[in-house]
């Protein structure tokens, strides 16, 4: 039946009054991307942004005065132009994984709102055409629908003929029943022979316990994220929450053994970045003598904990009933302002053990020194620190530590048959201001430093950046393997570090054993009484992770930036080019809005580390590409206290770094919508090939399930790579697991392909480090999952374990 002229004009007028909305909103766009694009013209930046935005208004106004052919053809010319601009930019970056999103973000809404207002003018102006537009939706509905189940994340099946490597434990390595520590063993390899669970079957791999701490952050002031990989020992699992609160748990339920809480005060985990606790150390073997078998943890605070493994309470003979004062010798200032967050390091008899120092608070910040003690009583054998030519001279009465030297913050390495300790050395206590650093300070600054076990003296060192001003600390825990160089077996320690690069040295000697190349890096205007590093050095055998791994670090322009709009894509390009930016090593400055940092201090190889299966010659990583704004502010201006002379961490808007010229703002370079203003991939999976320096493959680890623009959820499941923080667990039969993401799952890839095999949802964010063990016959995949306030996951409470079905 025909529908009455009365309906129609009553249906052609609602859908004028739609297209008129639809136009206003396509005119507001416009003249805001215009707005904004001429900004960017006066800044140096692309007229295109300028160029679109006044095609859009064109449009509009077309369609306000004269619906039909003119307003559509003018809508044509406005998403062609836009979207040849945007083709034209992404073929120029050279096609970069998740590159869809980058379009999408360039076109998406320009390309809805003209499509839904050019479909409302025809109904408008034909109300007949309904069925006809209505078939036309459907069509783009179902394309697009077809595009996200394409692209959207799902197991594969393994390479055929992939064969489980040698289950021959390395020397010095763990074996499958047994992960003593953070990385399985001292070695840091972040691998097991376990095999149970292989290609072929890990697609049947399910949750079968969970435990809970009841550990949550206890204010907003105190960002927890407990990063923890537990131990498994002699039948039973060890694990640790934020604040330091102890747990063993039967391996096989998850029921728990005992509890110890230590009872640290909210107040002295302010000035922590993030509350954590990687790990706890482990000492003895099991039996029925009290404190024969002992668990070592540390607090906020400063304690450090002697735990019988059988009960949990403190062992009296070791230190003062158990505890020993790692506040002693520091000159603190503060409760909490220096304390250790990656656990200790149990070596033999010998526990060795460094800490964080809240970053840019004051040059003369508590020492960056690391300690060894006896595991029996608790006393003090050496002090290793960059002022301390004698690690084994004692402490003067009232004298302390030298305050603001290098700390080793991340996890601890070692090789009892050499009999060395190697630390991964952070910076002094101002990170982009080192006027005032002594050669020393430099000497150890983001480098890596074999010490002796036995007296701490230093047996060799490399700084990895000379005179470090941008926060490229050693994250990564060292690696200590055999590797064959040259036709010969050599063990090595391998370094990856936030600059990207993989450097392999001799462990006995500190020989580079892969090629190291000195570069120019930038100079040019430099801040008042700074100095910098005419070159720096770079790993070039294997590839470079700093950003898109390739063979030099990444350098990007202003065709990376990005916006889920056109308007944040074009705020994040007015900021870029008011950036200071030449490459990776941009010397920090006060002008405009500051130097950006890029791979970022997040970015690059950070204290997830690698997971190395030896037999096989590889080496997995996972790395971050989100850069920081760094913007140095003269001291005159800074209003904000050093943690020390009464500020606290959570109230600071600029970090004081008291005693330098210069406070520091860095935040994260974000849009106004809460997203990365550098396209994506945010973040990369990646194996290379130890032998050869070939990259096996790399892709983009995780999507935006869990996040989106504003934190909200877009529950896509498409790899664009988040950051991410944690590390890979490594197996002999060829698997990768890893969590890490921004998305709540663990998942499991195949080694040598790259395959995404198996993914576990987890309850909260999986910011750690897997881990894997063999009980009673059943392998086990355990992953901590208690998010992490600072990469705004899911908070949690937990850990979650995984076995083949039965």
């Amino acid at each position: 039946m025909a529908m009455p002229h009365s309906d129609r004009f009553f249906v052609s007028r609602g859908w004028r009054v739609v297209h008129l909305l639809l136009l206003l909103l396509v005119g507001l766009l416009g003249l805001a991307q215009a707005g904004l694009g001429g900004w960017l013209v006066a800044v140096g930046g692309t007229p295109m942004h300028l160029v679109c935005g006044l095609l859009l208004v064109i449009a509009a106004f077309l369609g306000w005065r004269r619906p039909g052919a003119a307003e559509g053809l003018a809508m044509l010319v406005a998403f062609g132009v836009a979207l040849a601009w945007a083709l034209v930019e992404i073929a120029g970056k050279g096609w970069m994984p998740a590159w869809g999103f980058d379009l999408a973000g360039r076109v998406g809404i320009v390309f809805a709102l003209l499509a839904f207002a050019f479909a409302a003018s025809i109904l408008a102006r034909v109300p007949r055409s309904g069925l006809a537009v209505g078939g036309a939706a459907g069509v783009g509905i179902l394309a697009s629908a077809g595009l996200v189940a394409f692209f959207w994340e799902r197991p594969m099946q393994p390479a055929t003929g992939a064969a489980i490597a040698s289950q021959v434990v390395p020397a010095g390595g763990n074996d499958a029943a047994t992960w003593r520590a953070h990385g399985g063993s001292h070695l840091g390899q972040g691998y097991s022979p376990a095999a149970q669970v292989t290609p072929a079957n890990v697609s049947r791999l399910r949750e079968v316990w969970r435990h809970r701490t009841r550990d949550l952050p206890p204010n907003d002031r105190v960002y927890y994220s407990a990063q923890n990989t537990p131990l498994v020992v002699g039948g039973s699992l060890y694990t640790c929450s934020a604040s330091g609160q102890v747990f063993a748990l039967d391996p096989a339920t998850g029921q728990e053994r005992w509890h110890f809480d230590p009872q640290t005060s909210p107040a002295v985990m302010e000035s922590l970045f993030s509350v954590a606790c990687r790990a706890v150390g482990h000492h003895g073997t099991p039996g029925a003598e009290a404190c024969g078998e002992r668990i070592f943890s540390t607090t906020a605070d400063g304690r450090m904990f002697a735990l019988d493994a059988r009960t949990g309470t403190p062992c009296a003979d070791f230190g003062n009933n158990g505890i020993v004062d790692l506040t002693e010798g520091m000159g603190i200032r503060e409760p909490g302002f220096a304390s250790n967050t990656s656990g200790p390091a149990v070596v033999g008899d010998t526990i060795i053990i460094g800490q964080q120092v809240s970053d840019n608070q004051r040059r003369d910040a508590p020492s960056g020194v690391v300690r060894a003690y006896d595991a029996r009583s608790g006393a003090l054998l050496w002090a290793w620190d960059a002022h301390r030519p004698d690690a084994q001279a004692p402490l003067a009465p009232g004298e302390i530590f030298p305050r603001g030297t290098p700390n080793v913050w991340t996890l601890i390495t070692a090789d009892e048959e050499l009999g060395l300790v190697f630390l991964g050395t952070g910076n002094s206590g101002a990170d982009h201001w080192g006027g005032d650093r002594t050669a020393e300070e430099d000497r150890f600054t983001s480098a890596v430093v074999a010490v002796e076990l036995a007296t701490g003296a230093t047996r060799w060192s490399f700084a990895t950046v000379d005179h470090d001003l941008w926060d490229y600390d050693i994250g990564a825990q060292p690696v200590v393997m055999d590797l064959e160089i040259e036709g010969a077996m050599r063990r090595v320690v391998v370094q990856g570090t936030k600059t990207g690069s993989l450097f392999v040295f001799d462990a006995a000697t500190g020989e580079a054993l892969r090629p190291i190349e000195r570069r120019p890096s930038p100079q040019g205007p430099l801040l008042s009484g700074e100095r910098i590093s005419p070159d720096q050095p770079h790993s070039v055998f294997y590839p470079n992770f700093a950003g898109h791994p390739g063979p030099v670090p990444e350098v990007i322009d202003a065709r990376h930036t990005f916006g889920v709009t056109p308007l944040d894509a074009a705020w994040c390009r007015i900021q870029f080019h008011q950036m200071r930016y030449e490459g990776i090593f941009t010397p920090p400055t006060t002008e405009g809005r500051g130097m950006l940092l890029f791979p970022g201090t997040i970015g690059g190889i950070n204290w997830g580390g690698l997971g190395v299966d030896q037999a096989r010659r590889i080496a997995i990583t996972n790395h971050s590409r989100l850069p920081n704004q760094v913007l140095m502010v003269p001291q005159a201006e800074v209003t904000d206290l050093a943690v020390g002379d009464g500020g606290a961490r959570p109230d600071q808007e600029t970090a004081p770094q008291a005693g330098t010229p210069y406070g520091v703002r860095r935040p994260m370079w974000l849009s106004p919508l809460d997203v990365p203003c550098i396209a994506p991939p945010w973040g990369y999976l990646a194996a290379t090939d130890m032998a050869t320096g070939k990259l096996l493959w790399s892709q983009p680890l995780g999507t935006g399930f869990d996040t989106g623009p504003l934190l909200m959820p877009t529950f896509l499941r498409i790899p664009t790579g988040t950051p991410n923080i944690g590390g890979p667990l490594v197996t002999a039969s060829g698997l990768t697991f890893i969590a890490a993401a921004q998305d709540d799952w663990l998942r499991a890839f195949e080694t040598e392909t790259g395959r995404l095999l198996w993914s576990g949802r987890l309850p909260a964010g999986g910011q750690a480090s897997p881990m894997t063990y063999m009980h009673e016959g059943r392998q086990y995949v355990a992953i901590g999952a208690a998010g992490h306030q600072r990469l705004e996951t899911r908070t949690g409470d937990y850990l979650v374990v995984f076995a083949l079905e039965e």
